[in-house]
Order: structure tokens, then sequence, then C-alpha cells
């Protein structure tokens, strides 16, 4: 996904100029964005409207760079900016995987026994999707960790096989595909593919400091 970033950048520009014309700054636009973030996605969870929620967070995060673009036309972007931007994005992750597990536990109605079909099995959805996405969640802190006190020890680790784009794309479109068909298997799917990939990026991330630390005899 990454290799989108530089093309959107320009469809969003005259959007950066007017905001840079109103006296909007780069931090406010950074706010703004992480807190509507943070309340459409536990929201979504609370409500149930999985499709609609997935459709709107998808826009926030379609325009997570806007923040970047106003800073670039402002005379570039601070050392503060860019430690707000990373710190409000951990906890818009949060609430997006919150969101989650407030859906399948407050709305199993609209999977389990619903519809003409009805089942005697139990409901293992709910406890399943429940527990992935908390790990999920575990594996996301632990990347963006791993490259900060690679950071602080003189080492870069931003490799591996899932971006923080990548990952918001793997969840929004198991969300927006469930809530379009209400087979919760696809949310299912999709949350054990974000902690599959999630737990090879942290073990990437390792080993490429481990690698770099070894090259320089440490």
């Amino acid at each position: 996904m990454e290799r989108f970033r530089s093309g959107w950048k320009r469809i969003i520009e005259p959007i950066a100029r007017l905001c840079v014309r109103l006296g909007i700054s780069a931090n406010a636009v950074t706010v703004v964005g992480s807190v509507l973030s943070i309340l459409v996605a536990l929201l979504t969870g609370v409500t149930g409207w999985l499709f609609w929620g997935a459709f709107v967070l998808t826009l926030l995060v379609l325009f997570d760079s806007l923040d970047g673009s106003v800073a670039a036309l402002s005379g570039g972007g601070t050392r503060f900016g860019a430690f707000l931007d990373s710190t409000l994005d951990r906890i818009a992750d949060w609430a997006t995987l919150a969101g989650i597990i407030l859906y399948v536990n407050l709305h199993s109605d609209l999977w389990y026994n619903a519809g003409p079909t009805k089942t005697s099995f139990p409901d293992y959805m709910t406890p399943y999707i429940t527990g992935v996405t908390l790990y999920a969640i575990m594996t996301s802190f632990v990347t963006s960790y791993a490259r900060a006190r690679a950071e602080s020890v003189g080492c870069e680790a931003k490799n591996g096989v899932a971006t923080r784009a990548d990952r918001l794309t793997i969840i929004l479109i198991g969300m927006a595909l469930t809530g379009l068909t209400g087979q919760i298997v696809i949310l299912a799917v999709a949350m054990t593919l974000l902690a599959v990939l999630g737990t090879i990026t942290v073990v990437q991330r390792i080993l490429e400091v481990r690698r770099q630390m070894s090259r320089a005899g440490e």
C-alpha cells in the first residue's frame, strides 16, 4: 500500500492548500482526524453498523496523510508533529480493533441463529474473534515498539511483511464484507490473517536488529 502514498498526496494537495489558507495547522488536522477515527471505530462496534463504519473509516484513513501535506506546505513538519501523529495513530489503531471486539460481543444476534437457519451449535465465533483480535492488538503495538526501540539503540527496523497501511486494509475489507454479507467467518479470517502477519512482522524486525548488531560486532 505504501507505493500509492505519493500519488494520493498529489490528489489531496488542493485540500492541504485550503487548510493552509484557512490557517489550520498540521497538528490540528492530526488531532481532528484521530479523534474522528477513534469515535467512528468505537461507535461502529456499539451500533453494529459494520459496513458504514468501515466506509467512514476508509475515508478517514485516506486523508491520514493530509497533516503531512499541510506541514510540507507550511514550511515543513516538526519533530513534535511527527511524534503527535505517531502517538495518535496508535490510539486509532487500538480503537479500530476494540470496535471489532465490541461488535462481536454486542451483536452476535446479527449472525448467530440469525435468519431462517437455526443451529444448536454454541457460538464459537465470538470468543475466537475476541481472542485473535486481542492478539492482533498486541502484535500491532509490538511492531511499533520494535521500530522505536531499535532506533534508540542505533538500528533501523522498518521492515516487515505488513505495514500499518496493509494492516488497516485487511481490517477495513474484513469489516465491510462482513457488514454486507452478514458472514462472520469473513471477519474471523481477516483477524486471523492480521494476527499471523503481525507475528511475522515482529519476528522480521527482531531478526533485522540482530543482523545489524551482529554486523556491527555487538
